[in-house]
Order: C-alpha cells, then structure tokens, then sequence
C-alpha cells in the first residue's frame, strides 16, 4: 500500500541506496562501516540522512508511516548524525561567546560577495530558479524544522519562538503561510510545486542546510544548537531577502516572487529584535550552561550556507548549472 507524499529519489552511493531500499522492503541496511567511508558532506551520507528525516515530516509515497520510528533505521541514522555533528563542532567552530557570535551576523559587509550580492547586482533568471529550486526543500516546509524545539522551551523563550512561527504559518491565515508564498514564488518562475519535487537535481551542500536543522531540531541536546540556527536565519534575511526582492525586480521574476522576498524583509527586522531578546535572552537567563551551544548553532549554520554559497557561485560563474540535473523551462514565459 502506497501512502501518500512525495517518490523517493535516486541514490547517490551505497548508504543512501541501502536506506533506500530498507525503506522500499526489498534491502538490508548500510553497514556501520559504510557509515564511517562516506564523505561527511558529500552526496551519499547527506541524502542518506535527508530520507532518514524526511519521515518525520510528510515522509514518502513508497513508505509506511511506522517507519518512522524503526529501531534498526534509527541506528544507522545516529551513526551518521554522529559524524555529520563531529565534523560541523570540528569545522565550525568560531566564537566562544554568544555576544561575539551575535556581533559578526549583525555587521553588513561593505562589499558583499556572498549568493544574494549577486544574484542582486548580476544574477541571470536561470539562476535565480536555480536558486529557488534548490531553497524549495526548506522553504516549502518553512518553520517546520524550528518548531521541534518549542515543547523543549519554556517562558519568555517558548512565548517568543512560537510568536515568530506563528508570523511564518501566516498568523492563522492559509494564504499567508510562508511555505505557501513561496510556492507562489515558484509558479511565477516556471518551477513545480510539488513538495520534494527537486530533491533529485538538489546538491549535496543544499541538502546539508536543511539536515542541520532537523538534526538540531530533533535532538533535545541540541536546543541550543538550533536556537543559535533560528538567530542566525532572522538576524540575517531582512538585509538578505532585501537584496533578493532588488534581483526578482531586475530579473523580472514576477509579482509573487518579489512578494515573498518583500514580506520578509518587513517581517523578519521585527523577529530579529524577538529572537534576539526574547528567544536567545530568554533560554540563557533559564539555562545559561547553553550559551556554548547557541554560539555553535550560529556558527554552524554560516559554515553550511558559507559551503553552498560558494557551491553555487562557483557554478555560477563557470557559466554551468549547480544542480545535478539542469531544470527545463516549463513555463512558457521563461526564455
């Protein structure tokens, strides 16, 4: 029996095909030290661990419900968190306060040289739906990751995190669900809707973005981890998705799409000051022994948006698609 969700994707090595096919019924597991040769970072293991957390969101069409709990699955799924977890506290790891984590988010560089720089000042439209093609597997569940931590807050810290998430589930209103605004962003580009639909032509540094956060989120050791994630992601989108909104006008990516952006700009400098009062102050006045982890969930999460930005530029800039599979126009309006 078939449930619903969206088809699991094609492998990319042997952990991401032996999950692939323990979760299909027709397969044993990867082994252990399967587990230890993959590369950290590469396509293998970050897919491998993507299938491993999709479950625990709207999982996939060939799979049961109850494999989201399989004692044998969550096994080889901890021996990989547990190298993806070392090798980010090894590669990571930048400040020793949350104060000076903080400091470096809240300067905007002078001359910036990251993906929204130039997507802003030079990007084309095929790489502005590039871009969003490969950002669909986070936003089109926007928020859902970070809200793993909520029953793992409390007080002001819970009251501010859940604040933010209801502004990003559109404060009761379906239409303005952050996930659903961007899937209108993607129709105004030509790109698919379909939940999953581009996680086969997804690179594996895209996959790493959003694999941190379900592994901060799922792990109640972690909540400081993704508490440090969730700051960075406000501190730094309404400068971020302003100079998005200037590359959807420029490249004429249509209404919707600069809509998104717009909306985040406004809404993310007030969840900032939230986040940053509320959220962060208020965690570390209940439990400061977390400030260490906080500080660590900052810096991973530019090391692995620093990794896919330079995933993408360098693409980019040898005129090549970054993605596995190069998109086709499938709107008559994109030429």
């Amino acid at each position: 029996m078939e449930h619903e969700g969206p088809r699991l994707p094609t492998p990319r090595g042997p952990l991401s095909r032996g999950v692939d096919a323990y979760l299909r019924g027709a397969g044993r597991l990867p082994r252990l030290e399967e587990v230890a040769r993959a590369e950290v970072y590469g396509d293998d293991l970050q897919l491998a661990l993507y299938l491993c957390y999709e479950l625990h969101y709207r999982g996939f069409a060939e799979v049961p419900p109850e494999r989201e709990w399989d004692p044998d699955l969550l096994r080889i799924r901890a021996a990989m968190e547990k190298r993806f977890l070392s090798a980010l506290r090894t590669d990571a790891h930048v400040h020793e306060s949350v104060d000076e984590a903080l400091a470096g988010l809240l300067v905007e560089p002078v001359e910036g040289t990251g993906v929204t720089h130039f997507l802003r000042a030079e990007g084309e439209l095929w790489q502005v739906r590039e871009y969003a093609a490969q950002r669909s597997l986070y936003h089109l569940k926007e928020a859902d990751p970070h809200a793993w931590v909520l029953p793992r807050l409390w007080g002001r810290a819970k009251a501010g995190m859940a604040a933010v998430e209801f502004d990003e589930w559109g404060g009761g209103r379906a239409e303005r669900v952050h996930a659903a605004l961007f899937a209108d962003l993607m129709t105004d580009l030509g790109l698919e809707t379909t939940y999953g639909r581009y996680l086969d032509a997804t690179s594996a540094e895209a996959l790493a973005t959003v694999n941190m956060m379900s592994l901060f989120g799922l792990h109640r050791a972690l909540r400081g981890a993704l508490v440090g994630h969730f700051a960075t992601v406000e501190i730094t989108s309404s400068p971020g998705s302003r100079r998005l909104a200037e590359a959807m006008r420029r490249t004429g990516a249509g209404p919707a799409a600069e809509h998104f952006y717009d909306e985040h700009v406004e809404a993310d400098a007030v969840h900032e000051q939230v986040v940053r009062h509320d959220v962060i102050g208020g965690l570390l006045e209940q439990e400061p022994q977390l400030a260490p982890d906080v500080a660590f969930g900052i810096d991973a999460t530019e090391f692995v948006e620093e990794r896919f930005g330079a995933r993408l530029l360098t693409d980019w800039r040898a005129s090549r698609s970054s993605l596995r599979t190069p998109l086709a126009l499938e709107a008559a309006h994109i030429s």
